[in-house]
Order: structure tokens, then sequence, then C-alpha cells
């Protein structure tokens, strides 16, 4: 096999987390096929954007080594992308749904519920890229519960929430169970979850976590529990390899979100309260590494002979 010299990337970055998180997700499933060199590189201000647009250069870019790929999420990356390969050259690929058209980038990868068709130049995922990866050392008596809270697609009732918990926990008495809020987790809800701790269950506040906590536990637990709302941390869950529950929350409406969640239940790869009720079987999910899958498609049609 051919040995492969470091492929230069540049990455884009918008500063919120969720962009990050799939940026670093596609990385590192590169890196586990091929050698990398990666590049921050700092968003210019729009003034220094619009000098780079006239001149032709990229000045952010100027003691760096020419990409191979460049990587955007989020749409403030865009023109920093596109100006960065009409410059110093490489691919362009841009996470997630693009604002500017799809046809100037040269690979989009877009989650499936935004309900873009495939292109040559387009990716379609299920759900959008994480860091998460597979982990076959699981623990059979380690559980985790993931809550989330309101959001635009979804509205909240502790009562329906913590009743469900309930249910789950006096049903798998053997587990060690982890219960963990997140940034939207109402402060009654936090409340009411503390309830729940015992010698089997701990509750862990949102502000005692760390970004490190969550892959590490997805890499043990064997069972996952996670509110509907929480869709990043459902894939999250998949990509761990887990036997993965949905607790119910109210919705607001349908609408893409609820789209892609039912695709979920009815793929069977997650399993919503009321169905475990009836059997008391979550499934383990088949393979599931959106992220790998798009790395593989890269390094084979642009870097296989790099």
């Amino acid at each position: 096999m051919m040995a492969h010299s470091a492929v230069v990337v540049w990455v884009f970055r918008d500063g919120k987390a969720g962009h990050d998180n799939q940026a670093r997700g596609l990385i590192a499933a590169l890196r586990n096929l091929i050698p990398l060199a990666v590049h921050d590189v700092p968003l210019p201000p729009l003034g220094r954007l619009l000098v780079d647009a006239v001149t032709g250069r990229f000045y952010a870019g100027r003691a760096l080594p020419d990409p191979a790929l460049l990587i955007g999420a989020g749409h403030g990356t865009h023109l920093a992308l596109l100006l960065a390969r009409r410059a110093r050259g490489g691919r362009a690929v841009v996470l997630m749904k693009p604002s500017l058209p799809r046809t100037w980038f040269d690979l989009c990868v877009i989650p499936r519920h935004d309900g873009v068709e495939p292109a040559p130049n387009v990716l379609i995922t299920d759900g959008v890229l994480n860091v998460i990866p597979a982990s076959p050392d699981k623990d059979p008596q380690q559980g985790l519960i993931l809550i989330g809270g309101q959001s635009a697609h979804h509205a909240w009732s502790d009562v329906e929430l913590i009743a469900q918990l309930r249910v789950v926990l006096a049903r798998d008495t053997g587990s060690q169970w982890r219960v963990a809020g997140s940034r939207r987790t109402p402060a009654s809800t936090v409340r009411l979850l503390r309830t729940l701790a015992g010698a089997q269950v701990q509750f862990i506040a949102y502000e005692d976590t760390d970004p490190a906590w969550l892959p590490a536990q997805l890499a043990r637990a064997a069972t996952v529990w996670v509110t509907e709302d929480s869709v990043s941390m459902i894939y999250e869950a998949l990509t761990a390899g887990a036997a993965t529950g949905l607790l119910a929350v109210p919705r607001r409406r349908a609408d893409r979100v609820t789209r892609a969640i039912d695709a979920l239940i009815k793929s069977e790869r997650v399993t919503p309260f009321a169905a475990w009720q009836e059997t008391h079987a979550l499934r383990v999910p088949d393979t599931f590494n959106e992220a790998a899958r798009v790395a593989a498609w890269i390094e084979r049609t642009w870097l296989s002979e790099c």
C-alpha cells in the first residue's frame, strides 16, 4: 500500500459548539484513514474578506501551506471558505445546508431532514456529523439517561418525563444509571431529577460536566435513553453503538426535526418509550457512523493518490 504524505486541511470555525463538533467529527474520521496536517483558520472580519475578494488573496492563510481540503460548518464560514479556495486551491467542504448556492462548493454534507436531493457534490446524512466513536467496550450494567428541554420543535412536561423515568428505572434495577441534564433542562426538571438519585441512580448537572464527559459515558453505556427533543444526542448514542430508547416529549408541530425522529423509529434504529413498554427490549443498532461514511467518500474520491 502506498504511503501517504500528510494532507493539508484548513478548518474554518464560527465559534458555535454544535458546528465545531461536526467539523471535529469529520476530521477525526479522516485521520483514521489518512495522515492529516490540520490548521485552524480564524474567520476574518467582513472588511478583510471584502479586500480579499477584490485582491484575489486570502490574508488569514498567508503563513499556511496550500490546502487540499477546506472544511467549514455554519453560515458564517461560507464566504471565507470560498475566498480561501479561490486564492489557494483545494476542495471546499461545507457541513450543513449552505446559505449560498450548493454548486459553489465541492461537497455539501447535508442532513436528510433538510429535504435536499442528492447530487454529485451533495452527500445526504442521517443527522449531523459528530465526534463520537463506535465503542465495542460496553458495560451491560451501565445505563445513561440524557435529558434535554423545551425547544422550537418540542414543548415540555415534567410530569410526563418523570413518570417515564420511574418506569424505566423500576424495570431495570440491575444497572447503574447516570442521569444527565443539559443546558436546556429547566430548573424544575433538575429538582425532580435529583429526587430519583439513589444507590443505583446518579444525577449529573450540566454545569458539572465538560466536553469529554459525554463521549466517555457513551463509550461505556450499553443502554441509553434520550428525550426526543435532543436530536444530536440521539445520533451520538447511535454512533456509539448503544441500544437507544426515546423518552416521549410533547411535540409542537410536525416539522423536519420530528420527521427525522420518526424516520429513526420507522427504521427501528431507536425504540420509543411506548413500544418499549410492550417488549421491555431496546434494539442494538446496526453500525451507524456518518462521519466515517463521509470521510471514506472524501478519501476515495479525492485523496487516494495523495
